[in-house]
């Protein structure tokens, strides 16, 4: 729950890196929440729940929108890569399957261009990051 809130708290940071586990993690949290807001759509069948896109579920993904290109872009770079990759998620199918490939990838190790290593930031005792 930590990386998900840490994602949240850094929502429109778009430099920097991000370690398989906040982007994991984040993307796991999500995901949890989008299909208990579905089932709670379809329970109070709110406008767009027939077909798959109801009110509170669709409000949700619009505020986590943003931290979650974010997150992307900040794995990306943690592989070396540009967030200008984000985009090719938009060739159906191939794109997607690209852009896990790469989220899976482990990260550089040491410092690129984007910044140190985040494998290197610990956590102190009450959760909170620290170098």
């Amino acid at each position: 729950m930590n990386w998900y809130l840490h994602v949240l708290k850094n929502y429109a940071v778009f430099n920097g890196r991000a370690r398989r586990k906040e982007y994991w993690y984040f993307f796991l949290i999500n995901a949890i929440i989008s299909i208990v807001l579905s089932f709670v759509d379809n329970a109070l069948a709110t406008p767009g729940s027939i077909e798959g896109a109801g009110l509170i579920g669709s409000i949700y993904s619009f505020a986590v929108l943003i931290p979650t290109i974010a997150v992307g872009v900040r794995r990306l770079h943690d592989t070396g890569r540009t967030g200008w990759w984000m985009l090719i998620a938009f060739i159906p199918l191939i794109g997607v399957l690209i852009l896990i490939y790469f989220f899976v990838l482990d990260g550089n190790y040491g410092s690129n261009e984007y910044g140190a290593n985040p494998k290197e930031i610990t956590t102190d005792t009450e959760g909170h990051f620290k170098v």
